[in-house]
């Protein structure tokens, strides 16, 4: 295996963290329990009023599309539910509070902070927002936090820069969301994005997923090109690789 091959495949692996990291903090009880405060009923009113609060006042249905994998259905009722609580701009200003406030308080021994922000920022800035509306809401969106907050802040905008850039690679593939979810053989997945009764079997298109999860690799590994050297990634994959094992040991 080259070294070119070997980075791509741990940029990927730091990437995935990345995301496993952003769902621990959207799906955790401190967030639920900021949101509660704030008067939403359940932690989806809050997920969708708030993630998708930079998109302004609209119609539940551009919601869906931007977030993509959720069935419409429980998006419009969930989005409806959190914009009664509060406008979409404001609930996005106050998830981002959230995601802040839960860096602070799960990040705050972090080895590297600082140099990860740094690094991550550039990323995020070296990043084109085409075709990514909710990582360009969120990019205009986010207040300037300092250490643990800024440093959840920057890793949920990378979250949402590959969500928003694996959307348009399966959809470049040919697949629509409900199919790119049940090619993985995991109609469970699909019942917890709000998809329900009787699924089709969709795992004959397992190879148009790995085409777009190929697509979506590559696309993402241009942005990191732009932003860092080659030593500049391989300490950022390592930096991430401690965040993920601070993280997940926390949450076992």
């Amino acid at each position: 295996m080259s070294g070119r091959t070997e980075m791509k495949t741990a940029l990927a692996e730091a990437e995935s963290t990345v995301y496993r990291v952003g769902f621990v903090c959207l799906t955790h009880a401190d967030t639920e329990a900021f949101g509660g405060r704030l008067g939403y009923g359940d932690l989806l009113s809050f997920y969708f009023a708030g993630r998708g609060g930079v998109l302004g006042d609209v119609d539940a249905g551009v919601v869906a599309a931007a977030m993509g994998f959720w069935e419409p259905g429980m998006v419009r009722a969930k989005w409806n539910a959190g914009i009664d609580v509060a406008a979409p701009r404001r609930a996005a200003h106050d998830y981002g509070r959230a995601i802040a406030a839960w860096g602070e308080h799960h990040l705050s021994d972090i080895t590297g902070t600082e140099r990860l922000i740094e690094l991550a920022g550039r990323v995020v800035a070296a990043a084109d927002p085409s075709c990514v509306p909710l990582f360009a809401g969120w990019c205009a969106q986010l207040p300037a936090a300092a250490g643990p907050a800024r440093l959840m802040q920057l890793l949920f905008l990378l979250r949402e820069l590959r969500g928003g850039l694996h959307l348009a690679a399966t959809t470049a593939a040919g697949l629509s969301p409900l199919q790119a979810t049940l090619a993985t053989g995991r109609p469970d997945l699909a019942h917890q994005l709000g998809w329900q009764g009787t699924l089709p079997d969709c795992t004959e298109l397992a190879a148009l997923r790995e085409q777009a999860e190929d697509t979506t690799d590559r696309l993402t590994a241009s942005v990191y090109d732009r932003a860092l050297s080659p030593d500049e990634r391989a300490e950022f994959i390592d930096l991430v690789a401690g965040v993920g094992a601070r993280v997940f040991s926390a949450t076992h």
